[in-house]
């Protein structure tokens, strides 16, 4: 095994290690020992490097939460999921995005006492293959790479394998009809597709967008083409916040809202600002690969339809979008596929839950909706005016 899987499978364990019962109990002793002395905490953002945690900065860049009243120390950025997790339930940061299938396991898994209080966006994410690969039949008997089991990432890629009729693996060698499945920091993706140690990764942008520039990878499918407009990554909140700051809870979640409104104006200024050499060097990313994200081509949108990566042209979905009311029917939706998803570590408690009480108890939309109210509802976001929906998938 590489040392580029060594190390990955190393955060793996580790976050599992937090995610579990025992793991969890001393962070969240910190955590309570910590609100206890600091009631009035400021707003603490943890993000990845990725276009899911761009709400969160460009709030911070356009002071909407200081125009709330708000305190707010400089966001934190981290290198994996393992530190970002263990920051959050720590109470280091306490505003954070995450994979929407790790709010699962943090609340049913370990019982991390937070909630999902909205979406950070839709769409956002995609499988990116060897430039000799056409179909994803041509992914039998090689390795994929995927950031996280609990990802929405995961859940997407095993629903296409499903459909291709082919297997997915965590272990050994994968045979003709199956798929081996690894875990790997998004970072690691496009170094290891050239070297040809994976035939393909799964994950957030703009490592699909960097993968084309390089000429190492090629976008075999955009997941929000496969699942429309589904989200991937979720702002989560501690519990405690929600309930006992709730006029708090409630700026910080209306600076949220009131950024997404505002990128969607303003595209290319948001690549600028997220970029390396942007004023606050918030992620490691050049303005090329973030605006071929945010503000792609009219002939790169041919292309895609062209070449099978975009099948569903009818759905009008942008390479990543903004909206930010958590509807119930995906996190029903979420639970049903996550049973059907291979995922290494202790899962058990997953086939326990029950879709509609899931949906009803991970997430507090009380505050997304007042600011929904605050910004012109969900139109301003294209949507209808609805908070029901019914789930829709394409081949």
């Amino acid at each position: 095994m590489s040392q580029i899987l060594l190390n990955n499978r190393r955060e793996w364990l580790k976050l599992a290690s937090l995610l579990s019962a025992g793991g969890a109990l001393p962070l969240l002793q910190s955590f309570e020992a910590r609100a206890a002395t600091d009631a009035n905490a400021p707003v603490r953002i943890g993000y990845l490097p990725i276009t899911d945690a761009t709400p969160l900065l460009v709030a911070h860049h356009n002071k909407l939460y200081e125009a709330q009243g708000l305190q707010v120390e400089p966001p934190r950025m981290f290198r994996s999921w393992a530190q970002l997790v263990e920051a959050f339930i720590a109470g280091q940061v306490n505003v954070v995005h995450l994979l929407s299938p790790i709010t699962v396991w943090a609340r049913y898994g370990s019982k991390v006492p937070a909630k999902v209080v909205a979406w950070n966006h839709v769409g956002g994410s995609a499988l990116t293959v060897a430039p000799e690969i056409n179909d994803i039949r041509q992914l039998g008997g090689k390795t994929v790479a995927v950031p996280f089991w609990y990802s929405m990432h995961n859940v997407v890629l095993q629903h296409l394998l499903r459909e291709a009729k082919l297997e997915a693996v965590t272990k050994g060698d994968a045979g003709p009809q199956q798929v081996k499945l690894v875990v790997m920091a998004p970072s690691d993706m496009t170094p290891a597709l050239a070297s040809k140690q994976i035939a393909g990764f799964i994950v957030a942008e703009p490592f699909n967008a960097s993968a084309e520039l390089l000429k190492v990878g090629k976008v075999l499918r955009f997941t929000g083409d496969v699942w429309k407009n589904h989200a991937c990554c979720v702002v989560f909140m501690h519990e405690r916040d929600l309930n006992q700051r709730p006029e708090w809870s409630q700026k910080v979640v209306s600076s949220l809202v009131q950024a997404q409104a505002w990128i969607q104006d303003n595209r290319a200024a948001t690549a600028r600002l997220l970029a390396k050499d942007g004023a606050n060097r918030y992620t490691p990313h050049s303005a090329k690969a973030l605006l071929r994200v945010l503000e792609p081509s009219a002939d790169q949108a041919r292309q895609y339809q062209a070449s099978g990566a975009i099948r569903h042209p009818e759905w009008k979905e942008e390479r990543i979008d903004f909206q930010p009311y958590p509807f119930p029917s995906y996190t029903e939706k979420m639970v049903e596929l996550l049973k059907l998803t291979q995922i290494e570590g202790n899962n058990a408690f997953i086939q326990s839950l029950d879709g509609k009480k899931t949906a009803a108890d991970l997430v507090d939309d009380r505050f997304v909706k007042q600011a929904l109210r605050q910004v012109g509802g969900l139109k301003t976001f294209g949507f209808p005016e609805s908070f029901g929906r019914t789930e829709v998938f394409g081949s």
